[in-house]
């Protein structure tokens, strides 16, 4: 009997240390080399997307304030020639001399451009893609970020209102796209950015001309993406959520005055710091499409396509809670 315990004792011990043995020689060797060969992908990739962005001409527009002027940063740090476009000339200098002021002792940085246009007037921004031309020769990536927003019921809106609205979101960008993409395909490179929004794929209550602006962004850059592709070209849809800016201050209302209210989402939402550096990875990364937004916003685009019938009733509820708060 003990020596028949013995002999178990002795098999397990034999058992044990093969198991350890097992472990030593494969599957630590075999774990640190996954970590290594993942550690050299993420550095390759870093290289690569730095090469990408250095000495690249990007032009951003509504470059003054918000995610434009956080891209305006970002990008400027990363070693571009920025091109930076908005409709106050005194905020642009401002701007310029705020990155200036910075020093980068890793990257050679170049002192931005700037051009002067209102993205809603589509002449201007043709004249103003000829001088972007006409200064740099050429453009790298173009991030289309200039934007308005909306807050107002539908049947108190009055159709200038809209046409306002997507003059700036929509019209203003594709105009500006257009008129660069020609040199684009001359040179067989190129990458444009669109920033569109969680509600360019899903609607809310009380936000008809923005979300219309936004759904018609998706759907033209969706389709340049496809036509591009043969040029070399990339296309990259940005759709951010809430983000801590004066979007909301600044948007228009149903008779086209300011609304000038900051919405407690918007105050509660990332910041454009933030949402400025997936911007930057994602077009270093040539990524086709990024959703930068929290679990619940990104939970209503899946149900708005899985389960369209439950998300229209929880739109319902919601715009009857706005109306209840607001007294109307």
């Amino acid at each position: 009997m003990i020596s028949f315990l013995s002999s178990c004792g002795f098999r397990k011990t034999v058992q044990k240390g093969k198991l350890m043995d097992f472990t030593s020689t494969v599957i630590i060797p075999l774990l640190f080399g996954s970590l290594g060969i993942f550690a050299l992908f993420r550095l390759l990739q870093w290289m690569r997307m730095r090469a990408y962005l250095q000495e690249a001409v990007v032009v951003i527009t509504g470059a003054t304030s918000g995610l434009g002027k956080e891209c305006a940063k970002a990008f400027h740090a990363a070693g571009s020639k920025l091109v930076l476009c908005g409709r106050d000339s005194e905020k642009l200098e401002e701007v310029v001399q705020e990155l200036c002021a910075v020093k980068n002792h890793r990257k050679n940085t170049h002192k931005p451009h700037t051009v002067l246009f209102d993205l809603s007037d589509t002449k201007t921004v043709v004249n103003a893609a000829e001088e972007i031309l006409k200064a740099l020769g050429h453009v790298d990536i173009l991030i289309n970020n200039a934007g308005i927003s909306f807050r107002g019921t539908i049947v108190d809106t009055g159709l200038d209102v809209d046409k306002k609205v997507m003059e700036t979101n929509y019209f203003g960008p594709i105009a500006l796209t257009k008129a660069l993409l020609p040199s684009m395909i001359k040179r067989r490179q190129g990458h444009i950015v669109a920033i569109s929004s969680v509600q360019g794929k899903i609607s809310i209550p009380f936000r008809s001309a923005y979300a219309a602006s936004k759904h018609a962004t998706q759907a033209f850059f969706d389709c340049l993406r496809a036509e591009v592709e043969q040029y070399d070209i990339e296309v990259t849809v940005v759709s951010p959520g809430y983000i801590q800016t004066n979007l909301s201050l600044n948007a228009v209302t149903a008779d086209g005055s300011r609304y000038g209210v900051m919405d407690k989402t918007t105050a509660q939402g990332q910041t454009a710091a933030e949402v400025a550096q997936v911007v930057l990875n994602a077009v270093g990364q040539k990524k086709k499409e990024v959703l930068v937004a929290g679990l619940t916003p990104c939970l209503a685009v899946y149900l708005r396509n899985l389960c369209p019938r439950l998300f229209f009733t929880l739109m319902a509820s919601r715009a009857k809670k706005e109306r209840k708060a607001k007294g109307s």
